[in-house]
Formats: C-alpha cells, sequence, structure tokens
C-alpha cells in the first residue's frame, strides 16, 4: 500500500474514532510499524494530528463546517473580488453551474451584466437572489441540507448528469496537492464531482486560507478544476500552478 493510501486510512480512522493506535493502524493496513511511524510524522508535520504515546489524536475536525450565516461574515472583500473574475469568465448565452456557496453566491450580484444566461444552481439561497435578477434559473432537486442551503443526495447527482454546463463555478473547503479539492460533507462532494464532469470548464473559487487545507472527503483532483484565489506566496502559486491554471486576484 502506497503513503498516500495509508495516511488516507489513517484520516479515516481519525475521523470514526478521535484516535488512533499504532498497533490497529499497522492491523488495517497490513503494514511494518516504522512505516506508520513515519506516515505519522508526515501528518503531525502538516498539522492533521498530534501524535501522543502509542499512536496519535487529531488536531483539527475534519468535518467542521460553518452554517451560511457564519460563512458569509468570513473574507467578504477577497470573496467579492474573486467573484469579479469569476463573472469576467462567463459569456453571453452560457449556460453555468453555481453550487451553494458564498464565493458563488458572491458572483450573482455581478451577473447582470450578462445577457441570455441560464443558471443551474444547488443553493435556495442563489436560486432566490438569481430569480430577484430575473436570471433563468434551474434549481436541482433533492434533500435540503439545512446548515448549507444546499439541496444534495442521490436525486441531485442524477439530474445534474442530464445537463451539460459551460462553465462550473464550486467553493471549497480545502485545497491540497496530495488530497485534492475537499469538502466536510459526502453528499455536497458527489453534487460537486457530478458538476465538475459535466462542465466544459470548471473553476473552483477560494481564498489564500484555504490552500495546503483538506476536509473529510475528496471532490477531485487539483487537476480537474481552474482555481481562482487572492495573492498567494511565490512558493505556493509555483507549486500549485505546476497542477492547474490559477488566476489571481489583485486586492
Amino acid at each position: 500500500m502506497l503513503a498516500e493510501e495509508r495516511q488516507q486510512v489513517i484520516l479515516r480512522m481519525l475521523h470514526e474514532n478521535g484516535i488512533v493506535k499504532l498497533h490497529d493502524v499497522c492491523k488495517e493496513v497490513k503494514c511494518s510499524e516504522s512505516s506508520v511511524r513515519r506516515d505519522l510524522q508526515e501528518l503531525e508535520e502538516k498539522g492533521i494530528l498530534i501524535r501522543v504515546h502509542g499512536g496519535a489524536k487529531v488536531r483539527q475536525s475534519l468535518q467542521k463546517e460553518l452554517d451560511m450565516r457564519g460563512k458569509f461574515s468570513q473574507n467578504i472583500e477577497q470573496k467579492n473580488q474573486i467573484a469579479k473574475v469569476a463573472v469576467s469568465l462567463i459569456q453571453d448565452e452560457d449556460v453555468i453551474y453555481l453550487d451553494a456557496g458564498t464565493s458563488t453566491l458572491a458572483m450573482i450580484q455581478f451577473l447582470k451584466q450578462k445577457e441570455q444566461l441560464t443558471v443551474v444552481t444547488n443553493g435556495i439561497l442563489h436560486a432566490t437572489a438569481l430569480a430577484d435578477q430575473n436570471i433563468r434559473t434551474i434549481l436541482v432537486g433533492g434533500e435540503l441540507k439545512n446548515t448549507t442551503k444546499a439541496i444534495v443526495g442521490v436525486e441531485t447527482v442524477q439530474e445534474l448528469q442530464r445537463y451539460r454546463f459551460n462553465k462550473v463555478f464550486l467553493g471549497m473547503n480545502g485545497v491540497h496537492l496530495e488530497y485534492g479539492y475537499t469538502t466536510p460533507d459526502p453528499d455536497e462532494a458527489a453534487v460537486k464531482l457530478a458538476a465538475i464532469k459535466q462542465g466544459a470548464e470548471s473553476f473552483v473559487l477560494v481564498d489564500s486560507t484555504k490552500f495546503d487545507q483538506f476536509s473529510f472527503v475528496k471532490v477531485a483532483e487539483v487537476s480537474d478544476a481552474k482555481i481562482i484565489t487572492n495573492k498567494l506566496s511565490k512558493l505556493v502559486f509555483d507549486q500549485y500552478n505546476n497542477q492547474t491554471e490559477i488566476q489571481e486576484v489583485s486586492l
């Protein structure tokens, strides 16, 4: 088993129990204690866990997610600037997908400059804001997630598979070279992935704090979508720009 695969197993065990024992990990991944110790050391260096005698415990919650009210209050100016750049990529008569995040919600105020758009979304708040601007809107069906006001589930994924999009715009909880784009919720991850697969181009809208971070569920590889973000350090930009196209916003 590769080191990345072992570390994914460790993360799953941490998610389930909050703590892992060295012996249990070795048994699960069928690997030597020395290899698992190296994995634990790497994950500790990344700030994910804390090594303790005989194992490790979680440092950060892989499932933690703010509700929409909490997300609205974070990095407002950065989101607006990123949203402006994202909208500048849209052409008249495009069919686009907006997922149910606050970064994509910020785009809607700038969409009135575009003509004859069709917007598909799984966001209740997004659909309302789009309707207020008299933009043709398709709200996909499924189960409503109360915290993020997102519609998710098997029905949502199946419905998305009926459509094709010129451009897909997504928010993410984490962007990581090894673990890709991630989010805390498996249902939302499935919807995001379905949208990416149906788009001619896909864009992830994130501020710089989301880089080198990851959550519980992988959505896609970093190379599967372009990134729109605020100014990054040269080191971070170079690392990620080798994997995908990054467009930086000057604030």
